[in-house]
């Protein structure tokens, strides 16, 4: 029984390491705790069975640093986003120009009228203005390694839905200079 519940308290861990660590949204992270918590509790438990009081004790912390996990992320995150795609959604029913939450521009897919050209990473705003000066789109690369940083001015971008339309080709796209990851244009 002991051995059977290492493995399933480590191909737990090792589960929700690589679902939170992939950043793949705010419900699968949450997910991803969920998971954790799992594996935390089938580790708390073999070191009781076991007589391992050090692997009990930090099982049982980070039992509760999982369930601060879930809190924070399928119930805190996920109605903060629930709320700004509401607003997004009742925007567009509204006179005047339609709102995004400016949180999309860390994650939002880029594209031309039809072809994905990468995803924006951040975005650059006037601190006077509060004007979008450019978004930072990230292309190619596996997993952030080899992947090409680019500066994509805000004039001419709108965004539909979840996504950032350009009107610039794949071509005119790879023109623009890369940036390095580090050190982002000031204009």
């Amino acid at each position: 029984m002991e051995n059977s519940l290492s493995w399933v308290a480590t191909a737990a861990t090792i589960l929700a390491a690589s679902i939170t660590a992939s950043n793949l949204g705010t419900r699968i992270t949450g997910y991803g705790f969920i998971v954790f918590t799992f594996g935390s509790i089938a580790w708390f438990s073999f070191g009781l069975m076991s007589g391992q009081p050090a692997l009990m004790w930090t099982n049982a912390a980070l039992t509760v640093l999982n369930l601060f996990g879930i809190w924070r992320w399928l119930g805190r995150q996920a109605t903060i986003e629930d709320g700004s795609a509401a607003a997004a959604r009742a925007s567009r029913a509204t006179p005047g120009e339609a709102l995004f939450p400016v949180s999309l521009l860390a994650h939002a897919k880029v594209r031309s009228e039809s072809t994905r050209l990468g995803a924006c990473v951040d975005a650059m705003a006037g601190c006077a203005s509060g004007r979008i000066a450019y978004v930072m789109v990230s292309e190619g690369g596996i997993a952030g390694a080899g992947e090409t940083f680019r500066r994509l001015p805000w004039d001419g971008v709108r965004v539909e839905g979840e996504e950032v339309i350009t009107g610039l080709d794949q071509a005119q796209f790879c023109k623009l200079d890369p940036a390095p990851k580090d050190e982002w244009p000031a204009r």
